[in-house]
């Protein structure tokens, strides 16, 4: 909990100890100083989008007051509010089913059940827009089938807000699957074993015992999800569904009105700011009990929490098969039939072209994302500041930052520090050509590590945790210097998780669509841009290699977040 300026005051002033220890907390050393410089950089697009929804002519957000404003936050709303719906209920119930039940697949659907997160949205928007069209394989043998022709039936139109609420739904469920099943394995069985003793039904058990326990992890992983649906861009532009994104979209890039994005800009970041404070709180609430036997102490031939008949087995494993055919098997295997045709096939000769400039961006957003990571890391671990802890904390918020949000925020004040560069290299060099960091690649790197610096941080943090102080202490006893402390004890130990920082840091970086389409030259071309334009055009056949390739590629964090469930 957070203390006072008063109580501060009076504990400072009765202890001469702990004032010293309190300017021992706010002192800079290099560490901090670092952590600083990073958070600055970091926090820059926040700034800046507060700086103009507070300042500057409100024509302009008066203006979308009257016209498409309102439109904009009832979609986003709802998005967020059927698309959470949809995860919280299936990510719940299939873990639920794979922690307390027994039935033939188990084992297999509880890894399985996370594969709709290698699906990007907009990919699974792509396909499903495909599959269900009035011209698409479904409606053509439903009409075949029934004898039906157009307009005598009604079909759900998959083009709509619901439509786009199913396609988020269905493939980022996994972010609550995976809080809630460690939540259900940590509890113990003992209360509800209890509450099956006393006469409850399994039902009531699960409502009143299991559920409630495990609370706090599935509105953690909800918080995750919304906050996914309110970045979305891909869905949301393929569906023509006006939302916050696509609305600063339209109003950058569309219609040149920069105030008006950067007013819009500053009201998602309203909507960001409570999703961070929700998903915050939720992480300080307990999800577990331990006062008994656990699920993840049981072996795997103990009796099971809840007996199923032989009819609810089948129903369990059709429960779990679902979203994994849905969210995964379908747009794979969709992608697959597709990407081996002959158009497929002729339209990815140039596949290296736009494939080159994924890999460039992600090899440069990984390296520098992990030098900021070691040194935030360092910095955590070295300093005992508040100012480096403060400061890891602004860095890190990036994140949680929609794609769209965080490339506006940034566009506005690098074009008046633009400006004033390229004034200054024409008055001192006699340079005669444009701005000289707009529209470049470096841009866009900076926008990328500022999005992906938390996915570099806390996977070397994490392996920083492991590494005892002692080592250091006693390399340092010994006369190490620190360059060759970090050469010959951090470095070799922490491998492994710079590997898997630079590896996830690479994944995001290809799958970024919304920054990337906004930030990048005009003669850089990535995956993503490349599958967003053909699928824009109707030519999904064309996208479906590097469709295909950027599902394959979102496998890798799958395997990595599979692998830490099972420990």
């Amino acid at each position: 909990m957070p203390v006072s300026r008063l109580t501060q005051s009076a504990r400072n002033h009765a202890s001469p100890s702990a004032s010293r220890h309190a300017s021992s907390r706010i002192r800079l050393d290099g560490w901090s100083i670092s952590a600083l410089i990073i958070a600055l950089l970091s926090a820059m697009p926040i700034a800046a989008i507060l700086v103009s929804a507070l300042s500057g002519d409100f024509a302009a957000i008066t203006h979308l007051a009257r016209t498409v404003l309102g439109g904009y936050v009832i979609n986003t709303l709802l998005m967020m509010v059927l698309a959470g719906a949809l995860a919280a209920i299936v990510g719940t119930g299939c873990a639920w089913l794979v922690s307390a039940a027994r039935f033939p697949g188990r084992r297999f659907f509880a890894w399985a059940l996370v594969l709709p997160l290698a699906v990007p949205a907009y990919i699974a928007a792509y396909v499903y827009a495909d599959l269900l069209d009035f011209i698409g394989p479904v409606q053509t043998a439903f009409r075949g089938v029934t004898g039906m022709g157009a307009g005598e039936y009604g079909f759900p139109q998959i083009r709509s807000l619901p439509g786009g609420a199913f396609v988020l739904g269905i493939v980022l469920y996994p972010y609550v699957y995976l809080l809630a099943r460690t939540a259900f394995a940590a509890q113990s069985t003992s209360q509800f074993r209890a509450a099956r003793s006393l006469g409850a039904p399994p039902s009531r058990a699960f409502w009143r015992v299991a559920l409630p326990a495990a609370r706090p992890a599935i509105a953690g992983g909800l918080a995750l999800v919304l906050m996914e649906v309110l970045a979305d861009f891909g869905v949301a532009q393929y569906f023509a569904i006006p939302t916050f994104s696509t609305g600063i979209f339209r109003s950058w890039l569309a219609m040149g009105d920069k105030q008006a994005a950067l007013k819009l800009a500053g009201i998602m970041l309203v909507f960001v700011i409570a999703l961070i404070v929700f998903e915050s709180r939720t992480r300080a609430g307990r999800s577990d009990s331990k006062d008994g036997l656990s699920a993840r102490a049981r072996g795997p031939n103990d009796e099971p929490l809840i007996a199923l008949t032989s009819l609810g087995k089948a129903l369990a494993m059709l429960a779990c098969a679902v979203p994994v055919l849905l969210g995964f098997a379908i747009p794979a295997a969709h992608l697959g039939g597709m990407a081996v045709t002959p158009a497929a096939l002729s339209a990815a000769g140039d596949l290296w072209s736009y494939a080159s400039g994924s890999l460039t961006l992600g090899l440069a957003a990984s390296a520098v994302c992990l030098i900021a990571a070691l040194l935030l890391t360092f910095a955590k671990k070295r300093s005992n500041s508040s100012i480096a802890s403060g400061a890891i904390r602004v860095s890190t918020l990036g994140y949680a930052l929609p794609g769209a949000l965080l490339a506006v925020g940034l566009l506005a004040p690098l074009g008046v520090i633009d400006v004033g560069l390229s004034r200054f290299a024409r008055d001192s060099f006699g340079y005669t050509g444009g701005l000289i960091l707009t529209g470049t690649s470096a841009v866009l790197i900076y926008a990328l590590c500022v999005r992906f610096l938390t996915v570099a941080f806390n996977t070397v943090d994490g392996g920083m945790s492991k590494i005892p102080p002692s080592l250091d202490a006693a390399a340092r006893s010994l006369g190490a210097k620190p360059a060759r402390v970090l050469a010959r004890i951090y470095t070799p130990l922490l491998s492994p998780s710079l590997a898997a920082a630079a590896a996830l840091v690479f994944i995001d970086t290809v799958r970024e669509l919304p920054a990337t389409l906004i930030l990048r030259p005009f003669n850089l071309e990535t995956l993503a841009t490349r599958t967003y334009r053909l699928a824009s055009d109707e030519r999904l056949v064309e996208a479906s290699i590097p469709a295909l390739i950027l599902l394959a590629a979102g496998l890798l964090p799958v395997l990595l977040l599979t692998r830490t469930g099972k420990h």
